[in-house]
């Protein structure tokens, strides 16, 4: 891949379809690819529910959602046969200088060979399934013992040739349109995709309540029925905390960019909070933060790992810095 793009304004097509980690840990590429060629015209395929991450970035054209996990339950429908269909129309009515795969995995590799234009991606030593890289015309050796932001940030630099910037940004740091309006929160991120990943509800509390002790809101939000339930009775024993009802993504980022600080298990509202350069303190019992833990510019901690339940001690001395106004 050359240098410098062609004289006509390039369109590259970037491929990061789920989860919502991963997909805000992408967003740094279409940053970089940004600043590198103005003018650039960068379109994301992404899977349906995470679609408006990728719609927040101010270098995103157009975001093309794909419903694999829903049409997967539906399968014998027509509607989503229909949809399906639509979905392939709408893919072959693009021709893109690039289609890049950063997912490295054999779903993304198809999606992406649905595209024209030329496929770049991870080699099979790189990529996540090595089976992804037979799908590539022109595959990139990247170390895995890197964090995931720095492996699509440096896919993209092979494939585009050029210089790893050395500064990191999300383009999420500004909203198009701020609706919150500033205050002293802390936001309490307690759910989690898997259980072994929640922190226990009797430490949520001691926290919260040290935190409204320190003249902080504990703002507690839940998606789901089980989340609202959850958030509900934690904030019912924390004084002058607030369970937050169902918001969309662009809500969340707005709520959690006019936050003090953000304390969140391993979910991808976290990584959330690193992106928009919120103080966030992430919290893992199951998993190890090191190659997947909250990354950014702005102040960030990750605590805990598999089998290493953090305490509310030490979680409260990780916050010391940003309650003493610090970080």
């Amino acid at each position: 891949m050359p240098s410098s793009l062609p004289a006509a304004v390039p369109r590259v097509l970037l491929v990061k379809t789920s989860s919502l980690g991963d997909v805000i840990h992408n967003l740094p590429v279409a940053s970089d690819l940004a600043a590198r060629f103005p003018g650039i015209e960068l379109d994301w395929l992404v899977e349906e529910p995470f679609a408006e991450i990728p719609a927040l970035h101010p270098a995103v054209r157009r975001v093309i959602p794909v419903a694999l996990r829903r049409w997967r339950k539906a399968l014998f429908s027509r509607q989503t046969w229909r949809e399906v269909s639509a979905f392939r129309q709408q893919l072959a009515a693009e021709r893109y200088l690039a289609v890049l795969d950063t997912q490295g995995l054999l779903k993304s590799a198809l999606l992406a060979c649905r595209a024209c234009g030329r496929h770049l991606g991870y080699d099979a030593a790189s990529a996540r399934e090595p089976l992804a890289a037979r799908f590539y015309e022109t595959r990139f050796a990247v170390p895995k013992g890197q964090h995931a932001v720095v492996r699509n940030r440096m896919l993209a630099a092979a494939a585009f040739d050029y210089e790893l910037p050395k500064t990191l940004d999300y383009g999420l740091a500004q909203s198009r349109e701020n609706t919150m309006p500033q205050g002293s929160s802390a936001v309490l991120l307690t759910a989690a995709s898997r259980e072994d990943k929640l922190w226990p509800d009797a430490h949520w509390v001691v926290l919260g309540r040290a935190l409204a002790e320190r003249g902080l809101t504990p703002l507690l939000p839940g998606g789901s029925i089980l989340e609202r339930r959850r958030a509900r009775d934690l904030a019912a024993q924390i004084p002058g905390a607030q369970a937050i009802p169902p918001m969309s993504l662009t809500a969340l980022a707005d709520l959690l960019r006019h936050a003090r600080l953000a304390v969140g298990v391993d979910t991808g509202l976290s990584h959330l909070a690193a992106a928009v350069e919120t103080p966030v303190l992430a919290l893992y019992t199951a998993t190890e933060p090191g190659l997947t833990g909250v990354y950014g510019v702005g102040w960030h901690r990750n605590l805990g790992g598999k089998g290493k339940t953090p305490a509310v001690a030490e979680v409260l001395a990780a916050l010391q810095p940003v309650l003493k106004g610090q970080a």
